[in-house]
Formats: structure tokens, sequence, C-alpha cells
């Protein structure tokens, strides 16, 4: 892989400076950041996403068409709060995801660690409330449904050793007994499983060999012990990003195992302190949904049917980032040279027609020449594995 700082000479896009990790596949950076760092060989690279605001307007408004009959709605399932090791209530979590304009959000603190809200916290409970593992999800509940948020009950698995390392578990009718299986985490995965959980293998690159991520330098690796994980039905989907941390191997995963990529925060700290206000390039995840409920939303988990997008990139499957673009950006000739694009949605859109990049911004015709022989175009930041952009045929 070439140097990471070589693929800043791509034009600008959408207020973000262009990158690439081939020839072909383009990723953004804010403006005011860069790569700050990569870890493990080229597996996993950090990026800083700027820190923009825009108080001009009272909440973050995300157009995106309907896909194949299936509304796309945006969510951020790995958040944290007092309840465990963050530091806003989760009532702060419903109003900030409403403000990202975010439909569904899941906070998922952990079991094992609850330095604040706890039994030995900082701020003592009692002994019932320190054993209701569900108490983040009730607080929160009364504030999703005022500002209709969808809001998924969630907990966070957290193990000291890789592997297991971290999962989520989304969905489950009670929190309570996972937790009541901390000591053995293959335990606490089959509980989750059998208690209606998705689980999502969290931030698979995260550098912390004492609390549960790899040791620094090593290679990032899907290894024989998540490999057993997967097998027996105990994972469902991974991170590709994770808070400003990305792993450009995991789609291949993915595709590989048939499970579902996913884009979150991971956020601890408020959302102003970690992206600003309304950071057009913090992570999401589309979850393309039958209604917008959240029993819909776990039917599109387990279906699949997600897609990741933070930093300017966007990663999914081939058949669904293909679907997602025809029902985004409208094509038409204008002349047997000419074709006009307009990206109808808010969706960062990079494409190369012909040996060029051009940005698609919202609303904004763009005409392109096109040579009499080019039958494709290649979505430059829209990713369906490692190094392997989207490539869709001109109509």
């Amino acid at each position: 892989m070439q140097n990471r700082r070589e693929f800043l000479k791509y034009s600008s896009l959408f207020g973000a400076a262009a990158a690439s990790f081939s020839p072909w596949a383009a990723s953004a950076i804010a403006a005011d950041g860069d790569v700050v760092g990569t870890t493990n060989g080229g597996d996993t690279y950090t990026v800083s996403l700027g820190s923009l605001r825009a108080d001009v307007t009272p909440a973050r408004k995300i157009v995106i068409p309907d896909v194949d009959g299936f509304k796309v709605l945006k969510g951020d399932f790995h958040m944290h709060t007092l309840f465990s090791d963050g530091y806003v209530m989760p009532k702060d979590r419903v109003a900030e995801a409403v403000d990202n304009g975010l439909d569904v959000i899941a906070i998922t603190d952990h079991i094992e660690y609850r330095p604040h809200f706890s039994k030995i916290g900082k701020w003592k409970l009692t002994d019932k409330q320190a054993s209701d593992y569900n108490l983040w999800y009730d607080d929160a509940k009364p504030e999703a449904e005022k500002r209709e948020l969808l809001l998924v009950r969630g907990t966070e698995i957290t193990k000291q050793t890789m592997p297991p390392g971290h999962f989520n578990a989304l969905f489950a009718s009670d929190n309570n007994p996972i937790a009541a299986a901390v000591d053995d985490w293959k335990t606490m995965l089959q509980v989750a499983v059998d208690n209606g959980a998705f689980l999502l293998w969290n931030h698979p690159g995260w550098e912390a060999p004492k609390s549960g991520g790899i040791e620094p330098g090593a290679p990032l690796r899907f290894t024989d012990a998540h490999e057993e994980i997967y097998k027996k039905g105990l994972m469902h989907g991974i991170e590709v990003f994770n808070g400003t941390q990305y792993y450009p191997v995991v789609p291949n995963w993915c595709h590989e195992r048939n499970l579902a990529m996913f884009a979150n925060s991971d956020i601890h700290v408020s959302e102003e302190k970690q992206y600003g206000l309304r950071n057009t390039l913090r992570p999401i995840t589309l979850v393309l949904a039958k209604e917008r409920t959240v029993d819909s939303v776990k039917e599109a988990f387990f279906a699949k049917r997600t897609i990741a997008w933070a930093a300017d990139l966007i990663w999914g499957s081939e058949e669904l980032l293909a679907k997602l673009f025809k029902a985004s950006v409208t094509m038409k000739s204008i002349t047997p040279g000419t074709l006009e694009f307009t990206n109808t949605s808010s969706l960062p859109v990079a494409i190369t027609v012909g040996g060029s990049v051009v940005s698609l911004k919202q609303n904004v015709k763009r005409q392109v020449y096109r040579a009499a022989e080019t039958s494709t175009l290649t979505v430059t930041n829209w990713m369906t594995g490692m190094d392997k952009p989207l490539v869709c045929k001109i109509v």
C-alpha cells in the first residue's frame, strides 16, 4: 500500500480533502484534519474528522431517497453515558441524535465497566438499580418517544482480552440475563442471542491490549476464536468505522461471511466535544428498513441491509451500494458525448468517467464528457471491499 499522504493530491470533495487507497478508490478527510496515524502496517487508519459547526440551522437534515422500496434510516449503534464510562446522560444522547438528523440509536453502556453510576461507582446506586442493566434504555425511552427517535435496547460485552474483544448486543429483550453470565464470555454471547440479540464485533483494530484490543503494531486478523464465534451464529456484523478509526479490510470479512457493516461513534464525551456540532463527517450507519420502526430496523440488521458512512466514505455490499447510487443519482445523456449527473441526496458522491474525478454535490447538475467506448463509471468513495470501489454501468 502506498504512503497515505501521497493520495492527498485529489481535488476538494464536499469541503474535505479527497484521498485514495488505490488508483480508483477515494476517501475523504476533514479540511482541517488528516490521517494522523496508521497502525497494524496499514490495517487501521485514524482519521481527524475536524470540528465542523453549523449553528445556523436547528438540526441537521439528511436527505436520502427510498431504495428499492426500503426507507433509509440514519443511525448510531454504539454510544455510552454516565451509566458506564460516558460523560452525558442518556437523554442527552437522544437530543444529540435528533440534532444530527438521526432516526435511530442504541445506547450500549458496558456491563463490566461502570465507574460512574453503579453499586461501586462514583455515584452509588441501590443494589436493585445496580443490578439492572436496562437503566440507560429506560432513562432514554421517554425522551426518545417525545422526540420521535427510535431507540434500540443495547449493551456492550466488554472483555479485557483479544479475542474476543468487545461486542455490542442489540435488540435483546432484556440485558440482565446477559450480565448474569458475566464470568464466561461465550455464555454471554449465547445468552444474548437466546434473548433475540444482534451481535456486533466492535472496533477490531483498536490497539488496547489491556482493555480488549490488539497489541500495538499487531496485524488486524479475523482470529480462530472469532471464526468459531461466527460459525456458532454469535456474530452478525462488524464495525468498519469506529469513532475516528476505520479498517479497510473489514468489508472483505463482511462480504466473505455475509455480515452487516457498521460505522458508529462509540461516543463517550459530548457530541460537541468529540465531533463538533452537526459534523457532516461523523459516522452514521444507514439502515434499509421496511418501515420506520424498531422491529423493522432489527429485521434489516439480520437481513444485512446496512451501509456504513463516515468521513465522506461509504462502505457496503456491491448490491446495496448499486441500488443506493441508482436511487440517489440521476444520469442522462445530453449529447452523444456528454452525460449529466444530479445527486438528489445528502450523500457524498465522487465519480470518475474517462479518468477525471467529479464530485456530485446535492442538487447540483454536473456535465461530464464521455468517450464513445466508455460504458462504466466508478464511484471512487463508495467501497465494496478493500481497494474496491463501486463500478456502475452507464445507461
